[in-house]
């Protein structure tokens, strides 16, 4: 239905500023599997875009420095994007892979009560952005409509400007 009304949507890409950007993908294409795709000039400096599967980092050069303390535990608690993540078949094998490369903030965490098998661990990338690595996390079957909270009872509905 959405796609009638707005065309095919797909994600494109989230753009993140780093201390160092070379560091960083070198971080990513190491440890996550992605590969650069695109070197953009910009003066004396360069965006990058580094790739996986359809997803896209757009790396620039920061600026100063942050106004805020870097993140811990699974990210910040204030509103913006908290962390990003990635599924892999065994985590432990992950920061195995990694060594003195995962910075963890928090976990390794088992998340049985919820769905069997699932388990996170969150780190910290070279620019202390926070990203979690999960293993085992699956869809809900039949998950509540967006207009019902957790017990089932109907909530405000909401409007679309």
């Amino acid at each position: 239905m959405g796609e009638a009304i707005m065309g095919l949507l797909r994600f494109s890409h989230m753009a993140i500023n780093c201390k160092d950007p070379i560091a960083t993908e070198k971080f990513y294409t190491k440890y996550f599997g992605f590969v650069r795709s695109r070197v953009v000039p910009v003066g004396d400096q360069q965006i990058i875009f580094i790739k996986l599967g359809e997803m896209y980092l757009e790396i620039f050069q920061a600026q100063g420095e942050s106004p805020v303390s870097p993140s811990d535990r699974d990210g910040p608690q204030y509103p913006t994007w908290r962390h990003f993540a990635f599924q892999v078949d065994d985590i432990a094998t992950k920061l195995a892979e990694m060594g003195n490369d995962a910075k963890i903030t928090l976990g390794p965490l088992n998340f049985d009560d919820y769905i069997p098998g699932w388990r996170s661990v969150w780190i910290a990338d070279p620019d202390d952005r926070i990203v979690e690595i999960s293993q085992g996390f699956v869809d809900q079957d039949n998950p509540p409509p967006l207009e019902t909270d957790l017990t089932g009872q109907k909530t405000q509905p909401i409007h679309v400007v």
